[in-house]
């Protein structure tokens, strides 16, 4: 937090010195000013801001001179001070050269300032020299010597050309530009040639006043010995000059530091007339010797600058390489290409801010040169291959965005291709879309089979960042234009290995609609095109987003597979390939179709009406899975063994509640034995049971007034009248202890049992409502349906007599303590009627109809 808080505090106080001293400038007019980046200038007293002209957005360097700084002055420095600043920048207004910095706006005055506008700078070379510089602006080797030879030329340019000598060639007086070229600057103090009578150059000597401020004149750290001793200024003196700011860079500090103290200064110079020099451990061995003969107290001994260019400190691969560029202009198309094609070796050796500032800028520049392109883009994709996003964003794509619209010369497109990966890496979502994938449009479109082939290679590589619709619509009716329309086996081929890696990203609808029926459109039955048609159907259904359904696969895969696979030029691999895909089709066909039969012939089974022995099944089987019965009572589950029913006992024993009905087992056959031993030690006689089951159906009972006492429920088939949980059929093929009994509770809703009723007799409702007593866990409801029974001819002879039986109060199928209501019956006929007729049915039709 307090980083920020520094951050923001150090923002604003820049924001509030501009808004105090430009606004009455009238630079502030026509440039946008910023951030400060630096200083530069004698006692570093111009503070640099970044900046940018308003009507085109040109970005530029504003240098600025407060007033102010010049109050502790008296008023002579002062005006001395500001018109040597003017002198200076006007100075530099009129000379022009690349190595000298070039100025964009002239110098504006007002009340507060001094400011005018030059090219985009870096820093000075004192921002950038010593051992308090941070490790990002420390400058790398071959900089120092490309710097070097770049500072040579502009001294030769002042000397030879201009009769310039500048005087105070220093640190603070070197400019670095933003592509890290160093640039002469701060000319307050230099003097022009005035040639003598005869001719000949000859520069004034400006004796240094000790009655001046010392930032009025030259700095003596860099001040030639011979304006002490002989009071003789040449370009030579620029030379010794030069040698103390190369033993600056390298060991961080001059020779010796005298300050406004001339009688130390000069006492210096006899030293050095004397060649009594500082140690030099900081300077390669390479440039020891020249930087010594650069500091020789005669100037006319010191070495010239085109002699410095040739010793073998700046014969490096890397600083040549920069030297090129800067000439780069003075060479034709021919010369270019052959120094752009062994670039590419080159820029991996150099350090990434070198590749990205120094070399870069003047790739750029050749965009413009349309046939130079092919040459100049492999290298600047090189470098941005090195680069991070931040820096491919800010430095490199804006200038590729016009290279991504040329299709002229056709090698810019084959470039792309081939580096499509990289850009698609580096280049963001947006800018994608907007610039790469019209780019890829154009490629599937061009004539050459090489670019189809590579963007056919490389489309699916990011197809996540293309939207569906234009997937739709742009980039597959293209490709299977292209598939359709090309003669070359190859691009054919690769546009159906393109679609199939696409189609994980596709929906299974384009694939049914679009995919598949543009299969079947290709004439093309090379052994090539098939296997990567045979790879689409087995990618379309095998995925589980897509799956082709099976109606597809029979109807129309599978008709088109089988002839390709007796096409002539398939291997045995390619045959059994297709085949077994065929195979699998089939498969999956009658898997499919079978499971789908399966479910249907369950359905309707489930739906079949249930006849009359399954339904006896069922009931037998519920009463054989819950032993306790409906009344817990073991003797009602032996209700027929061998033809003879056990005679319960009679001791008043109490009953557990009944346990829910398990569920009800369909198609289960039901199985009666026929014992004869157990019929002979039956107690009670078959008839007989009839009999007492007619008598207790034909008796009218009325309910109890209290709750049944559980003792008196031992006789699960008793005909008297008391509490029974037991409701009997008069037919005696029906088991009574089977059949539920009807709910006579207030709080079970059973309309009618009539549908139970084997005989039909009973003239009540067909539909059973569901119980609602909350107070039962072992209530289910009871749904069956109406049976029609089919009985033996002597039985249904006997049919017509048999009584209806009519409900007239539901029942109620209660656990054992539950208050019932007897139900009131209806009978047709008298007791005695029936029991003579059912006297009438022999055992041995009963034993027939049973089996």
């Amino acid at each position: 937090m307090d980083v920020i808080n520094k951050f923001y505090s150090s923002a604003v106080q820049t924001v509030s010195q501009l808004s105090g001293v430009l606004p009455g400038n009238n630079v502030t007019r026509e440039y946008e000013v910023l951030d400060q980046i630096c200083t530069a200038g004698v006692g570093l007293m111009w503070k640099v801001y970044s900046g940018h002209k308003k009507s085109t957005k040109q970005e530029v360097s504003v240098f600025v001179f407060e007033k102010k700084v010049l109050e502790r002055w008296s008023k002579d420095d002062r005006e001395t001070m500001l018109e040597t600043l003017r002198r200076g920048v006007q100075q530099l207004t009129k000379i022009r050269h690349p190595h000298v910095l070039t100025v964009q706006h002239p110098l504006e005055e007002s009340r507060d300032s001094l400011a005018f506008a030059t090219e985009p700078v870096f820093a000075s070379l004192a921002n950038v020299v010593g051992d308090s510089v941070r490790s990002e602006k420390k400058l790398y080797d071959v900089e120092i010597r490309h710097g070097l030879l770049q500072l040579f030329d502009g001294l030769q340019f002042l000397h030879n050309d201009a009769k310039i000598v500048h005087r105070n060639i220093s640190a603070e007086t070197i400019v670095i530009n933003k592509n890290r070229s160093w640039k002469l600057f701060g000319f307050d103090f230099c003097i022009a040639n005035q040639p003598a009578s005869n001719g000949t150059p000859h520069w004034p000597c400006r004796e240094y006043s000790t009655s001046l401020h010392v930032l009025a004149q030259p700095s003596l750290e860099y001040t030639a010995p011979e304006l002490a001793l002989n009071s003789v200024n040449t370009p030579d003196s620029d030379l010794f000059s030069l040698g103390v700011l190369i033993f600056t860079i390298h060991s961080g500090k001059p020779l010796k530091m005298f300050g406004s103290d001339y009688s130390s200064f000069r006492r210096y110079a006899n030293e050095l007339n004397q060649r009594k020099y500082p140690p030099m451990n900081t300077i390669p061995s390479e440039l020891t010797e020249s930087v010594k003969a650069l500091l020789h107290p005669s100037a006319n001994l010191r070495p010239k600058l085109h002699e410095l260019k040739t010793i073998t400190y700046f014969q490096d691969v890397g600083v040549k390489t920069l030297s090129y560029l800067d000439s780069l202009y003075q060479w034709d198309n021919l010369q270019k290409s052959k120094f752009y094609k062994g670039l590419p070796q080159i820029i991996p050796t150099l350090p990434h801010r070198v590749n990205l500032h120094s070399i870069l800028p003047y790739l750029i520049k050749e965009f413009v040169n349309s046939p130079m392109i092919p040459f100049v883009l492999p290298n600047v994709l090189l470098i941005a291959e090195m680069s991070s996003q931040r820096e491919y964003c800010e430095h490199i794509l804006p200038h590729l965005k016009p290279i991504f619209k040329l299709t002229d010369p056709i090698q810019i497109l084959l470039i792309f291709m081939q580096k499509m990966d990289l850009l698609l890496k580096l280049t963001p979502a947006e800018e994608v879309k907007q610039s790469v994938l019209p780019l890829l449009y154009r490629s599937l479109e061009c004539d050459m089979p090489q670019i189809q082939e590579l963007c056919l290679g490389v489309l699916p590589t990011f197809s996540t960042l293309i939207d569906y619709n234009a997937m739709k619509n742009s980039v597959i009716p293209r490709i299977k234009k292209l598939c359709l329309l090309s003669n070359n086996v190859s691009v054919k081929v690769n546009c159906l290995i393109s679609i199939g890696k696409l189609l994980e990203n596709l929906d299974k609808w384009l694939v049914l609609d679009e995919i598949l029926p543009f299969l079947q459109q290709i004439q093309s039955r090379e052994p090539a095109i098939i296997m990567a048609i045979i790879g689409i159907y087995k990618i379309a259904m095998t995925n589980t987003k897509l799956g082709i359904t099976k109606d597809v696969m029979a109807h129309k895969c599978i008709p088109f597979l089988v002839p390709l696979s007796v096409e002539n030029g398939l291997t045995i691999a390619q045959f059994n390939t297709i085949v077994g895909l065929i195979k699998e089709m089939l498969g999956r066909v009658e898997q499919e179709q079978r499971e789908k039969l399966q479910q249907l012939a369950t359905i309707q089974r489930d739906n079949k009406p249930k006849d009359a022995a399954e339904i006896l099944a069922n009931e037998m089987d519920n009463t054989t899975l819950s032993p306790a019965g409906s009344n817990g009572n073991k003797s009602d589950d032996d209700m027929f063994s061998g033809f003879s029913v056990g005679q319960p006992s009679h001791t008043a024993t109490p009953k557990p509640a009944a346990p829910a009905l398990a569920p009800v087992k369909t198609r289960e056959q039901l199985k009666i034995s026929h014992n004869t031993t157990s019929e002979a030690a039956s107690k009670t006689d078959m008839f007989s049971l009839m009999q007492s089951n007619i008598s207790s159906l034909s008796t009218v009972q009325s309910p109890p007034a209290a709750a049944a006492n559980p003792a008196q429920l031992t006789m699960p088939y008793s005909a008297s009248g008391g509490n029974s949980n037991n409701w009997h059929s008069a037919n005696p093929l029906v088991m009574n202890h089977q059949l539920a009994s009807p709910q006579a509770s207030s709080n079970n809703n059973f309309s009618s049992l009539d549908d139970l009723d084997p005989f039909g007799s009973g003239g009540g409702g067909s539909q059973i409502a569901k119980p609602n007593n909350a107070n039962s866990a072992n209530m289910y409801t009871l749904q069956q349906p109406t049976v029609n029974y089919i009985y033996p001819t002597s039985y249904n002879s006997m049919n017509s007599m048999q009584p209806n039986l009519g409900l007239s109060k539901p029942m109620n199928l209660g656990t054992t303590g539950t208050t019932t209501s007897a139900p009131t019956l209806m009978p047709q006929m008298t007791q005695s009627a029936d029991s003579k007729n059912l006297n009438t049915l022999s055992q041995q039709d009963i034993l027939n109809f049973l089996n």
